[in-house]
């Protein structure tokens, strides 16, 4: 009887890792939006800009780095990822105009990209045994939550005894020293230079002439648009439109005092309950077809964000809506990733799933940006939340005509 594979290798540890570190410090920039603001006597519009940037070079650099991955290496594109990051921390720390901001905000999302899903799923995705590879994808996804529920609060906690440029300064050392745990992440052998010259071309034009390709990458904006409008402005929304914390409540007695903490958890709450959304999302991946769970996760958001928003505003609904969107936040991506890998297969995982997640950041480039600029326009989120809720019902309906079967002529590895 042969040996069933491990789950829990050296691989997905450190994948893991590197994940839970760099989103904590993705998740935590909302926090940021009313401190510089009120330094600088900026409009809401200027940081939510340099976010927004953040992202949309996030979705650039991850087909970049995907492709970087595959021909020098996971651990070598890790590590100019990594570096990329922190300096690009570092730089924002000193910036003293919007500009500068988002300026820098290029290195960040750049960072975001190389120590983000992109890479980290390829290298765990071909690490696992076909057996394990739907959940090894989800528990990856998993630890970015993790890292969202100690981000947004490590964050505020850091801001009640230092400036916010001596928290980003903290933040570039700890993402460097994410470098040390990459000699333990040992993945398979890469393909040759010249079997990855003579195939990927072929593989992407076959990606690119599928009508399902073209559906998932278009399903996956709304997934974008709404987490990073909800990462970057929950927090600020919480705080200026949340009912009081009543003295003596539950939440007042846990320590929730203000609703600027109240927002900064809410953040943690999302991240908390998306490790169980995701690790569900894993399991169910391997046994339902993928286009289905993922309608039905975009379903429950639109439905769940339209309900949220219709509502009066309070501490309590804010805790609902929190664990409600959280168990459905990152569940696409596991989900998403897998379909890649099962109809496209597992070379060029990397390249293909970030032009996807490409989408995915043009999705999260706008609702940041729309977030901020329409706030300035009408001292208001409610307009851009409820286009959050059309593209979310937009993407619960593109992904069911998604054929799920392995695209036929594709060059195995």
């Amino acid at each position: 009887m042969t040996k069933p594979a491990p789950l829990f290798t050296p691989v997905l540890l450190v994948g893991c890792a590197i994940i839970l570190v760099s989103f904590a410090i993705r998740a935590s920039f909302g926090v940021f939006q009313i401190p510089i603001a009120e330094e600088f006597g900026w409009l809401r519009a200027e940081f939510s800009l340099a976010i927004a940037i953040q992202n949309l070079a996030w979705g650039i650099g991850q087909p970049i780095f995907g492709a970087l991955a595959e021909k020098i290496g996971d651990r070598r594109a890790i590590v100019i990822g990594a570096l990329v990051y922190a300096v690009g921390l570092v730089l924002s720390a000193n910036a003293v105009t919007p500009l500068a901001h988002q300026t820098y905000a290029w290195l960040v999302g750049f960072g975001i990209a190389g120590t983000g899903f992109g890479v980290i799923l390829a290298v765990v995705g071909r690490a696992a045994s076909d057996e394990n590879r739907s959940m090894s994808l989800g528990i990856v996804t998993a630890a970015g939550s993790a890292g969202q529920v100690f981000g947004a609060p490590t964050a505020e906690w850091l801001l009640g005894f230092l400036s916010w440029q001596s928290v980003f300064l903290v933040f570039a050392g700890v993402i460097l020293l994410m470098i040390l745990t990459l000699p333990l992440m040992r993945a398979p052998a890469m393909a040759t230079k010249a079997e990855l010259e003579e195939s990927l071309g072929q593989i992407l034009g076959k990606a690119f002439r599928d009508p399902s390709y073209t559906l998932i990458f278009l399903g996956f904006f709304s997934c974008g648009y709404q987490l990073a409008f909800i990462t970057a402005h929950f927090p600020a929304f919480v705080t200026e439109v949340c009912g009081p914390i009543v003295a003596g409540s539950v939440l007042h007695n846990m320590g929730i005092t203000t609703t600027s903490a109240l927002g900064a958890w809410s953040i943690a709450l999302i991240g908390l309950a998306n490790i169980g959304g995701t690790l569900a999302a894993g399991w169910a991946g391997k046994r339902f077809p993928k286009k289905y769970l993922l309608a039905g996760i975009y379903t429950a958001r639109t439905v769940a964000a339209s309900v949220f928003i219709l509502l009066p505003m309070t501490p309590w609904s804010v805790i609902v809506f929190s664990l409600v969107m959280g168990s459905l936040w990152l569940a696409t991506v596991p989900l998403t990733s897998g379909l890649i890998a099962h109809i496209y297969g597992l070379r060029y995982m990397g390249t293909l799933y970030g032009i996807i997640f490409f989408s995915h950041q043009l999705g999260s480039f706008l609702g940041v940006w729309l977030g901020g600029r329409m706030y300035d326009a009408y001292g208001s989120y409610t307009a851009v939340w409820w286009i959050g809720v059309a593209v979310g019902a937009f993407s619960a309906i593109v992904h069911l005509p998604v054929r799920e079967r392995r695209l036929e002529g594709l060059v195995t590895a």
